[in-house]
């Protein structure tokens, strides 16, 4: 569970029958889910690894912890995707053939498949998918929601040691806001080399939750052709975890979001944004994002 303030919340369940079974709080997966790889808070990792017949993982041909930035060659290594995914090469779908054979190396570009009922029993499953669309949106989710948790904790324990005013707190609110924004804005993410199609109902279904502004437009519209979102900004910015940070730090994002989305800052950086997609992104958020700064308005 994701609480706005503190990061992820992690609870076992007993894999044993029980009349009443219980969700308990405990601390021993903090041992792998506080680290480097989930910024020294509480969160979620999305493993890659190359795996054996078995389902054993072999990293010493490939070990990555990725997100919506990683190459598309470095990611679901150990993972089902179903779905087109015409000029992606990735880990997926595929099982090493000889893990004992240290020659034997990982090649990206499993192949396609459409449902995974060939593959195993899916009948205890909610679905025969493993869309790749979900996966890229899931990619994109799970670092934001770490992202969010460091950046809510950074500003937090500034404010409270140094004080609102204090150069310290700016600048190191500032920091934070350019690195949020950033992967707000979808602006590292890697170009797609053709159309990505699924074969579930996953894409519709995400797009309907909205909100849409005056004209039926949406941030949670995909794009598919050649990137992931019609309009690169995160739907996580409708998130607790996003209105729960300090009022300070959503200060500093929204103003280090503008001054990428009017122009103001002409870095070539976010040449990838283009003056369309920006004037869309204002405009929507302007539309369906409550306690937006009234400059915004300002387009």
């Amino acid at each position: 569970m994701q609480d706005p303030r503190r990061g992820i919340l992690f609870y076992t369940l007993s894999q044993q029958p029980k009349a009443a079974p219980r969700f308990l709080r405990g601390n021993d997966c903090v041992g792998c889910h506080v680290s480097l790889a989930s910024m020294d808070v509480p969160g979620m990792l999305i493993r890659s690894i190359p795996t054996g017949p078995d389902g054993r993982t072999y990293p010493q041909f490939g070990n990555f912890v990725t997100d919506a930035r990683s190459p598309f060659q470095e990611r679901w290594g150990g993972w089902y995707v179903t779905g087109t995914v015409a000029g992606v090469l990735h880990m997926g779908n595929m099982f090493l053939k000889n893990p004992d054979d240290e020659s034997v190396v990982s090649v990206a570009g499993g192949p396609a498949l459409d449902r995974l009922t060939d593959r195993f029993d899916v009948r205890d499953y909610p679905a025969n998918q493993s869309d790749v669309i979900a996966l890229l949106v899931f990619d994109h989710q799970m670092h934001m929601m770490s992202l969010l948790a460091r950046v809510g904790w950074d500003a937090r324990a500034v404010l409270r040691n140094y004080g609102p005013g204090s150069e310290v707190a700016k600048t190191l609110l500032r920091s934070d806001a350019r690195e949020l924004v950033d992967y707000l804005l979808f602006v590292d993410e890697p170009i797609l080399p053709g159309r990505i199609q699924s074969t579930s109902n996953f894409a519709a279904e995400f797009v309907a939750r909205g909100p849409v502004d005056k004209k039926g437009r949406s941030i949670r519209q995909f794009d598919l052709a050649r990137r992931l979102m019609r309009y690169p900004c995160s739907y996580m910015i409708y998130s607790s975890a996003f209105d729960a940070l300090p009022t300070e730090e959503k200060e500093a994002i929204y103003r280090r979001m503008w001054d990428i989305l009017s122009g103001s800052d002409r870095d070539l950086r976010y040449a990838n944004l283009s003056i369309d997609d920006r004037r869309a992104i204002m405009e929507i958020l302007i539309n369906t994002k409550k306690g937006l700064p009234t400059y915004f308005k300002r387009i």
